[in-house]
């Protein structure tokens, strides 16, 4: 027992010192992409602060920010759909289908709205509350209506799904009520977008996910016993109600935060926890971790590639996602049908 446990550790590890490596990679790949092309060479040079001032500007104060805002955003998006499909024990869940990257997007978006009619103030630092706010309001909604003497996963999954669409309505109707500019702007950021990517948003972000990661970390126990089933858990002595609220909160509050720096990105928190548990197994201790380091790796390269594909027009980070993420998410259907 012992030693499948240490050779676990030692492949999560190696897994885990690769992924490092390609994030580390497509970060210098993505530094040097863009409308202005800076060499490999100039890159090292201005991070070593031996560039242009040209180079410093572009590096330092657009692409360094939004590299990290991506890798923050990958790390959310992925945490919070690997905790959603560990509660409800279903391989298709997702913070996008259920209803609370909606939910985020709405709360976001009726914020814009109404900072431009001048009733409330417009600031960077209160974008992550509004959809922390939208978020919370979407699971109070799904976990009340999926109620029934007790919360059944099935239930949670298909209530989420009602929630999406009527919240997408509501979006669509405040949209409509916006000026040509900010309606294209909305409906950009919407379909998953790094907006507004400075080292202001950068900080506003930041904390969300320096003080969400470490208790999704300490609740993986939880986590594990949870996906073995309700009736079991309760058998192992743990609170299952109270252990699914703590964690359905963190995930909602991941969810929240990553959609008011990127837009509801749809798919990575469904498609990352998978292939952390292709390459490492059911236990969350690796999962999680794991999905951190991929969802990062995923959002970075996807940004890149949107960048690259129709130069010098760039395609969000969103739809990029999608396309490489929708097939596995047939596949995925088919395989549970």
């Amino acid at each position: 027992m012992s030693g499948n446990s240490n050779s676990k550790k030692r492949k999560f590890f190696g897994i885990s010192f690769i992924l490092i490596a390609l994030i580390i990679i497509m970060i210098f790949i993505s530094l040097r992409t863009g409308v202005i092309s800076i060499s490999f060479q100039e890159v090292i040079e201005t991070i070593f602060q031996q560039g242009s001032d040209r180079n410093k500007l572009v590096l330092f104060e657009f692409r360094l920010p939004a590299i990290i805002l991506a890798i923050l955003i990958g790390i959310g998006l992925a945490v919070s759909g690997a905790i959603l499909q560990g509660i409800t024990q279903n391989e298709l869940a997702d913070p996008g289908i259920m209803g609370i990257n909606t939910g985020a997007g709405l709360a976001v978006v009726l914020y814009l709205f109404l900072s431009r009619e001048g009733f409330v103030v417009s600031s960077i630092w209160m974008m992550p509350v509004a959809a922390m706010i939208g978020a919370l309001f979407a699971a109070f909604l799904i976990y009340i209506l999926a109620w029934k003497k007790g919360v059944s996963p099935i239930r949670l999954i298909l209530v989420g799904i009602g929630i999406n669409a009527g919240f997408a309505a509501f979006i669509t109707i405040f949209q409509l009520k916006m000026d040509p500019q900010d309606f294209r702007q909305v409906a950009v950021w919407l379909s998953g977008d790094i907006w507004n990517a400075n080292w202001n948003t950068v900080l506003a972000f930041l904390p969300w996910i320096v003080i969400l990661i470490p208790l999704v970390l300490r609740k993986v126990n939880a986590l594990n016993v949870l996906t073995l089933g309700d009736d079991l858990a309760s058998g192992l002595g743990v609170n299952v109600e109270r252990d699914r609220q703590i964690l359905l909160l963190l995930a909602v509050a991941l969810a929240g935060a990553s959609v008011s720096a990127g837009g509801a990105i749809a798919f990575l928190g469904l498609i990352v926890p998978h292939i952390a548990r292709k390459l490492i197994g059911p236990l969350h201790q690796y999962i999680i971790p794991l999905s951190m380091f991929i969802g990062a790796l995923l959002i970075i390269t996807a940004d890149t590639v949107g960048k690259v594909i129709l130069a010098p027009t760039e395609i969000p980070v969103g739809i990029v996602v999608s396309i490489i993420s929708a097939p596995y998410f047939i596949y995925l259907l088919l395989k549970a049908t």
